[in-house]
């Protein structure tokens, strides 16, 4: 099958975009041709090329039409829709809160996908998607990239903040004050500290805990690390064989942060450490949670979309192109924004700066200031300390500029 993917973007190694990329690969090693598409490209661009993975940024580039079209994010799978309007589509939502996981309505979507129960809710609620018409296709991971480890030790020595939104701002402060009380030293690898890391796999296996939401989360677990599930400034439980199950339809995310992250509490959770209980997890998730049976199952969705799209009823084109009008009116307003009017909303941003607002809008720190600013009397005082504050940068600029003159004359 010819397989057009999209994605918002494929410049850093970032969530969807490892999953395309895992996706695809899977797809060449299976004989099928899969193209990766997206008008923003940068270094996870190279990386698909260099895995054999065509990459286009614009979709005339394409010889001939794919046979189906796998869609992440509702700008590039519109796109694609409108292009190539013979072509029957599904779509995917990977998060609750991105504003470009929001669910895309189009008559010729005939399946969506939801990664978790979460974002199953987020296309039932939000988007008004027939149940029936979602199928749910939890995370996963590559084993091949991500080999079991030896086993733990008895005691836990080093742990790792893993993940793209773990900050110097927010998260790592507790977890190194928890840690230490612990006697455990902690690193860091993501984005958003600097310390990218193109062989998780073989990083991971140097840990004994990992901190870690989602993706990051199956990873690590794979390989063989107790989890305490963090992000968000929030703190999730460490994941045990007991709560597995529960914990893998939430994609162990956003939901599963139910409690502050406090040292104390983090202190508590690295105290459950156990070594025979994180084999038996790591066991669970190298049974239940590998990419070849999820990927023989998105390929049997594949031929049954392409199937009905053959032998059911035809989509009008009055019908499709009423579905891409409503879709333009309901974005309109979000891509009139100039960057920075509404915090992680400007289409401008990259999908990394996004996951980074978004993260700062949900933290404690961010809601409290909000609430704060409303209060007149304070948003008062704060405008006149922004004025002074400016006032005096101002005649200290003049008088420098003053100087120069001076001494120049």
């Amino acid at each position: 099958m010819r397989v057009l993917l999209t994605n918002n973007a494929l410049d850093v190694r970032a969530g969807t975009e490892l999953y395309l990329r895992d996706v695809a690969v899977e797809l060449i090693r299976r004989g099928h041709q899969p193209t990766a598409y997206s008008t923003k490209l940068g270094a996870m661009a190279e990386e698909l090329r260099r895995a054999d993975v065509p990459v286009v940024s614009g979709l005339d580039a394409l010889d001939s039409p794919p046979d189906i079209i796998h869609g992440h994010h509702h700008y590039e799978t519109q796109t694609a829709i409108l292009r190539f309007p013979e072509v029957p589509a599904i779509y995917y939502c990977h998060g609750w809160l991105p504003w470009q996981e929001a669910p895309l309505r189009s008559p010729r979507i005939f399946r969506y996908v939801a990664v978790d129960e979460l974002c199953r809710e987020r296309l039932i609620v939000q988007g008004g998607i027939a149940p029936e018409k979602i199928e749910l296709l939890l995370n996963f991971f590559d084993a091949r990239l991500f080999p079991a480890r030896r086993r733990l030790p008895s005691s836990p020595r080093l742990a790792l903040a893993f993940g793209h939104t773990f900050s110097e701002t927010s998260e790592l402060p507790v977890l190194r004050k928890a840690c230490g009380r612990c006697g455990i030293e902690l690193h860091v690898a993501g984005l958003h500290s600097g310390a990218t890391e193109l062989n998780p796999g073989r990083r991971l296996a140097d840990y004994d805990i990992v901190f870690a939401k989602a993706r990051a989360a199956i990873e690590a677990v794979a390989v063989g690390a107790a989890v305490v599930l963090c992000g968000y400034e929030k703190l999730g439980p460490m994941v045990t064989a007991s709560n597995f199950d529960s914990l893998r339809r939430l994609n162990f995310g956003f939901r599963t942060l139910s409690r502050p992250l406090e040292a104390d509490l983090v202190v508590a959770s690295l105290r459950q450490y156990d070594a025979g209980d994180a084999g038996e997890v790591s066991k669970l998730v190298r049974q239940n949670c590998e990419l070849r049976p999820a990927v023989d199952r998105l390929i049997n969705l594949y031929s049954e979309v392409i199937e009905e799209a053959r032998t059911g009823p035809v989509v009008s084109d009055r019908d499709a192109a009423l579905a891409a009008a409503r879709y333009l009116e309901e974005w309109a307003s979000e891509y009139k924004r100039g960057p920075g009017n509404k915090l992680g909303d400007s289409p401008e941003l990259t999908a990394c700066e996004r996951r980074e607002l978004i993260a700062i809008r949900n933290s404690v720190s961010w809601r409290w200031s909000q609430r704060v600013l409303r209060n007149p009397v304070v948003k008062t005082m704060f405008g006149r300390l922004i004025r002074s504050v400016a006032s005096r940068a101002h005649r200290r600029s003049s008088a420098r500029t003053a100087s120069k003159e001076a001494a120049s004359s």
